[in-house]
């Protein structure tokens, strides 16, 4: 029996297709992975008490000419 090109095209166009799954499931289980050790930890606080109550926002310049220029 002899081969056609369209059956060497499609068993090409097969191999392809499975390739790239393969690679986009690679990339999919690396992300997995790098994304779980670090959900599994706790979030740890590294302000002291007097910087936690301490006060943070500033309306500098640039500030108020954002509010002016955006009308807020």
């Amino acid at each position: 029996m002899r081969k056609t090109q369209t059956d060497e095209s499609a068993r090409e166009a097969l191999d392809r297709r499975g390739f790239l799954r393969a690679v986009g499931g690679a990339g999919s289980l690396a992300a997995a992975v790098v994304v779980s050790p670090l959900a599994g930890g706790e979030a740890q606080a590294t302000e002291s008490a007097d910087e936690k109550v301490k006060a943070r926002y500033q309306e500098t310049a640039h500030v108020q000419a954002f509010y002016r220029t955006n009308r807020y």
